[in-house]
Order: structure tokens, then C-alpha cells, then sequence
């Protein structure tokens, strides 16, 4: 995708240069939730893991806190990184309040690989794992998902498993297998994958 901006309707966003070569265009009805309740209804023009551009019909402030909702496909904070003339930027990491940690069955093994994951009734996508364990793992998502849903997820050199969400922030999601992956079937695993 071009850096230049979309004839006059774009208006030039230098700092956000960086942010906007990854993006992918769409077309995409959501709502935005401010500080208060307030909840207005918005477009996304653009999108990519690290934010999006928006149409808002209300004017917002650049370091503003906000929620963004899209239907079907769950919530996430962002922060307002510039506004002008009814478009805004929007970074999906803003500094956000920790969440509880959840307790781990299995200390998790840090690693680089990825797995296939898919949810119920939609295509699979490759994910980045960034941690592992018999019982579960961490990934970074490509559609977020929500606290509760059931996905499947494989890995190479075996059968996908079922998981849940256990929690979900501004970029990963933690992941509780159905059935902890035996413990000989993890070490080849680890094998495999540390020969690689």
C-alpha cells in the first residue's frame, strides 16, 4: 500500500508513516466507547495489528483513551494518535491497566514458531506462538478474539487441539488446551521444533 495520501480526502499524517505501510484498506462499521460512556458510531478505513484509521463524526483528542468495537469481532483500547477534519489514527497499544495473572498449571516454554489457529465457523490463519506449554500457550493474534471462545490450534507434526480463550489484551491471547498434549508427545515436540 502506497505512503502517499488518498488525493485531498487523506489529510498528510507524517508521524504516522510507519504505521500506515502495513495497513490494508477495508471497509468496516464499528462503534467507539469514550471515557464516560459516550459511544458514537465509526468506519474503519484501514487496519493492521498495530492500529487503524477511522471516519468518527465527534472530534477526539490525540492521547485520548478510547474503546473500538466491531461486531462479530470483539473490542479492544486504543489510543488516539492524531484527528483531523473527522479522521483519526488510532494505536492499538496503549498503556493499559495489568490484568490478573492467570495461574499456570505448567511452567511455559518461551518460543519463535507458528501454529495454524482457527475459530468456530471461520478460515484458519497462521499465528505467531510465543509461548508453550502441555497446557497451553500464548499467541498474537490475527483477529482478536474473545475471553471464552473455543478455537483449535496445530502445530507441526500434529493433530490440531481444542482450546479456549482465557484472556485476550491490545495484541495476544492466552490459550487453555482441551487436553494437555501428553507429556513424551511435548518433548518430541520440543525436539522437533528446537531442530529446526
Amino acid at each position: 500500500m502506497s505512503d502517499m495520501p488518498e488525493q485531498s480526502e487523506q489529510p498528510a499524517r507524517p508521524s504516522a508513516t510507519d504505521r500506515r505501510r502495513e495497513r490494508r484498506p477495508v471497509s468496516m462499521l464499528g462503534y467507539l466507547l469514550r471515557d464516560g460512556g459516550t459511544s458514537h458510531v465509526i468506519e474503519l478505513f484501514d487496519l493492521n495489528y498495530g492500529g487503524c484509521g477511522i471516519r468518527t463524526p465527534v472530534e477526539l483528542t490525540p492521547g485520548e483513551i478510547i474503546k473500538v468495537t466491531v461486531v462479530d469481532r470483539g473490542s479492544i483500547p486504543a489510543e488516539v494518535r492524531w484527528y483531523e477534519a473527522g479522521r483519526a489514527g488510532l494505536d492499538f497499544s496503549p498503556v493499559e491497566t495489568g490484568r490478573e495473572p492467570v495461574p499456570r498449571s505448567a511452567e511455559r516454554i518461551p518460543v519463535e514458531i507458528e501454529a495454524i489457529l482457527r475459530g468456530r465457523g471461520r478460515p484458519s490463519y497462521r499465528v505467531q506462538v510465543l509461548d508453550l506449554s502441555p497446557t497451553g500457550c500464548q499467541v498474537k493474534f490475527v483477529e482478536r478474539p474473545r475471553e471464552g471462545d473455543r478455537l483449535s490450534i496445530k502445530f507441526e507434526f500434529m493433530e490440531a487441539i481444542e482450546a479456549e480463550v482465557l484472556w485476550a489484551d491490545s495484541r495476544t491471547a492466552g490459550l487453555k488446551f482441551e487436553n494437555a498434549i501428553h507429556p513424551e508427545v511435548f518433548s518430541l515436540l520440543m525436539e522437533r521444533l528446537a531442530s529446526e
